[in-house]
């Protein structure tokens, strides 16, 4: 039973400090820079139907969200993976409702859409055909894979990338300073070595270097305002520790598992590994790296070397 006095729960940093603006929106300057067709729809409010495709933490939701503030359309949003048919047909007959008195067009925004099955999919189709909705569609799958073709070919697909590290600097620098979602009011500080480990440990995904700004402060000994090296290791643990400010130790590491790889040094080569492992490379990098391997250094000597490489990128994919 909830009780008069219970306390709003907080919303986390990362959502707090979503822009509702496009003069907020960091990076991603060839998707929706001052002279891209994307942000001229948004900006005239003449939204065509589009498909942000892209990795985690890269801007998908807070676009939409900046959309449906900016927009003076109907706007709803539902994540695919916990919608099915029925909600889609509602969504649908109420934008029927709507387009015959007059009352304008309605934007759909389906998060996590590659979740819908064909199907699903399909329900879609002839009402984006004839413009009944707009919709606005976000995946961290290749959309040439997980979309019907059908219903792919009359969105736009909008790539967008990983941050820069730069980018995710200005992000939390921002969220430092912000007094209303921030920690302005609060007056908590990051030590500049401990904010270029936070924006090369968060990898171009903004909502992890929140996160994890949002962890450290929390980590805080009573009494201190200020975020140093200390605090964050405590929180992110020995995976910082791949990082220098140029990222050599990175470049350097794999270079060696390369290099071992191809002397058919397999104890050194299992050594680089775990050590990038342990500082939180991505998998896939790894294996893509396996892959150039076998293809380029094994190559003819062993043609079986690429197969087997290939089905393990594709296995941890």
């Amino acid at each position: 039973m909830d009780s008069l006095f219970a306390q709003p729960q907080k919303k986390p940093l990362a959502d707090r400090m979503r822009p509702t603006r496009l003069s907020d929106f960091v990076g991603q300057e060839t998707a929706v820079g001052e002279s891209s067709p994307l942000r001229r729809m948004i900006e005239k409010d003449q939204l065509q139907s589009v498909l942000f495709y892209g990795p985690p933490g890269t801007g998908k939701t807070t676009l939409a969200q900046v959309i449906a503030h900016m927009t003076g359309d109907e706007f709803v949003a539902i994540n695919a993976v916990s919608s099915g048919v029925p909600e889609l047909r509602k969504l649908i007959a109420k934008a029927q409702e709507l387009q015959r008195g007059g009352m304008g067009r309605t934007i759909v925004f389906i998060d996590e859409i590659h979740r819908f099955n064909k199907a699903q999919q399909d329900v879609l189709l002839p009402y984006v055909e004839n413009g009944t909705i707009i919709l606005i569609g976000a995946t961290t799958e290749n959309p040439f894979f997980e979309i019907n073709s059908p219903l792919l070919s009359r969105m736009k697909v909008i790539r967008l990338e990983h941050l820069t590290a730069d980018g995710i600097k200005k992000i939390l620098e921002r969220a430092l300073t912000d007094k209303e979602k921030g920690y302005g009011s609060e007056g908590i500080t990051v030590t500049a070595e401990a904010l270029e480990a936070l924006a090369d440990f968060a990898g171009g995904d903004a909502r992890v270097a929140l996160n994890l700004l949002e962890q450290a402060e929390f980590m805080l000994p009573d009494g201190s305002k200020e975020i140093t090296m200390d605090v964050l290791r405590s929180v992110a643990g020995n995976a910082l520790q791949r990082y220098d400010k140029k990222g050599d130790y990175h470049y350097d590491i794999v270079s060696a598992f390369i290099k071992s790889m191809r002397g058919s040094d397999a104890d050194a080569a299992l050594h680089y590994l775990a050590r990038m492992l342990e500082g939180g490379e991505d998998v896939r990098f790894i294996a893509r790296r396996i892959v150039i391997c076998a293809a380029e250094d094994v190559g003819n000597a062993d043609p079986q070397a690429l197969v087997v490489a290939n089905a393990a990128a594709q296995a941890a994919h």
